[in-house]
């Protein structure tokens, strides 16, 4: 290759590299404007909202709340509790032990003194075969509690007995290590009341990092910033995207993803999907999206809506081998997703979901890490090519840097306006100071974490869920 020929693709590359950055900076500004703007009308309008009159009414919608575990002993007792003690009136729980090798079992055996009874389930969606049976408690104060014990067969597999099993019309899909707040319900349950021109098929809420916070009885006591460095950039990572990033995605209907720690679906629509995919690791994401697909392909009017609340608080990885490998599985469930609904993208038949959803997660989501690791290599043979401006290069890192760091004051900042969650003296303080250390001791993780992801997913064909080593939430 003679040199004008490497000039003239290594000008191309420039102008593709700083398109890019134009773009995705200009979409992150955009989305959190309509965030910002969702979020204080979804805040005025429920200030006149009376919740004691949804979680008292017998009239309120039923919910079964669906919690696969697998191997979960060390969180397992206390949040089913925290699960029980939800302030609503309508509503199960489903403990799905799928097939665990630690006491899970027996501790929720003891603890809430359960025993086995006949049980007939209707098996609409194929499933992994029961181990020991289907337990109830001989305790008058459980009698919303029921727990399955099967083989195991992976978390998709075990939400999946839980669809059939249930007999509510909607359902609650939560991680049982999460903590689940006593008005979180009839808080999720209000898309569904109030939208009256479409069908609401998904609700998700806000997912806030449980790590050092108090919990008593199941519930949520006291809310610290953690020690560990890794974790405190996690919740700002995920102030970020649920404050800045999925309010705005709800207001235009384009929502992807309900997060898999706590979600509610509507019933009869994922049992049509054929419930979630076994074969995937991103089951989270990929129902939503073929349940999505499926309301598009049957011409009906349908939303996926959020809430802004903190209502569920779950345990974030505290060391960067779990981190990765968290991270890992989040790009591989993301791959997997959007090609097997390829057929959606740019595609004017799928409207919005088809225009703007799809295209927005396949380029800023999907390629982001593989782009930026390609801006990498380029900047090194620039670098021995010497071809380097170095007066253009640096300003360009400082710029990112600096859009990076402000966009977290920003998120922070939204924090403290709306639900004001980590109220302790100096906090907000150590968040903005953090924000300045964040895209050092975060981003290259997880950079890592999504090529690696890349890489397995086309030559790694052992794909594994990932580890997440639970320390168990902090109790007293």
């Amino acid at each position: 290759m003679d040199t004008s020929t490497l000039q003239i693709i290594l000008k191309i590359l420039h102008y593709i590299f700083f398109a890019y950055a134009f773009f995705a900076i200009t979409s992150y500004i955009v989305l959190s404007v309509i965030s910002g703007k969702e979020t204080l009308e979804y805040l005025k309008k429920n200030s006149f909202v009376n919740y004691k009159d949804i979680l008292s009414s017998t009239m309120s919608p039923s919910i079964t709340i669906i919690a696969p575990a697998y191997n979960e002993s060390l969180n397992v007792v206390e949040n089913v509790r925290s699960l029980l003690s939800n302030h609503y009136v309508n509503y199960k729980v489903i403990i799905i032990n799928d097939g665990s090798t630690d006491d899970s079992l027996e501790k929720l055996i003891a603890t809430y003194d359960l025993e086995a009874i006949d049980f007939i389930i209707n098996n609409k969606i194929k499933t992994k075969p029961l181990r020991t049976g289907v337990f109830k408690s001989k305790n008058p104060a459980f009698e919303k509690l029921m727990v399955v014990d099967k083989e195991n067969g992976g978390k998709a597999d075990a939400l999946n007995m839980g669809l059939n099993i249930s007999k509510t019309k909607y359902v609650a899909c939560i991680d049982v290590d999460c903590l689940l707040l006593e008005d979180a319900l009839q808080k999720m349950i209000k898309p569904f009341l109030e939208v009256t021109n479409a069908k609401v098929i998904a609700a998700g809420g806000v997912i806030r990092i449980a790590n050092s916070c108090i919990i008593r009885g199941g519930k949520l006591i006291d809310v610290n910033l953690p020690k560990n460095l890794l974790v405190q950039a996690q919740i700002l990572e995920y102030l970020r995207a649920f404050l800045l990033g999925r309010m705005a995605w709800s207001r235009l209907n384009g929502l992807l993803v309900i997060s898999g720690a706590f979600g509610i679906l509507d019933k009869e629509t994922a049992i049509a999907v054929g419930g979630y995919d076994t074969e995937t690791v991103g089951e989270d994401m990929e129902i939503i999206v073929r349940m999505r697909r499926y309301m598009e392909e049957k011409g009906e009017k349908y939303r996926v809506s959020y809430i802004p609340d903190p209502l569920c608080w779950t345990e974030a990885p505290d060391t960067y081998k779990i981190f990765i490998s968290q991270r890992n599985r989040w790009t591989r469930g993301t791959i997997e997703t959007l090609n097997k609904h390829r057929k959606i993208g740019f595609n004017r038949n799928y409207g919005t979901f088809g225009l703007l959803s799809y295209p927005y997660w396949l380029i800023f989501e999907r390629l982001a890490p593989l782009i930026e690791a390609v801006g990498l290599v380029y900047f090194i043979i620039l670098v021995a090519l010497r071809e380097v401006k170095w007066e253009y290069a640096l300003s360009f890192l400082i710029l990112a840097y600096m859009f990076s760091v402000l966009f977290s004051i920003v998120a922070i900042y939204s924090e403290e306006l709306t639900f004001h969650q980590y109220k302790k003296k100096g906090t907000g303080f150590k968040l903005i100071l953090l924000s300045a250390l964040e895209p050092f001791i975060l981003h290259p993780f997880i950079l890592y974490a999504a090529v690696k992801g890349n890489y397995d997913y086309y030559f790694n064909r052992k794909k594994k869920w990932g580890s997440m080593v639970r320390k168990g939430l902090t109790t007293t």
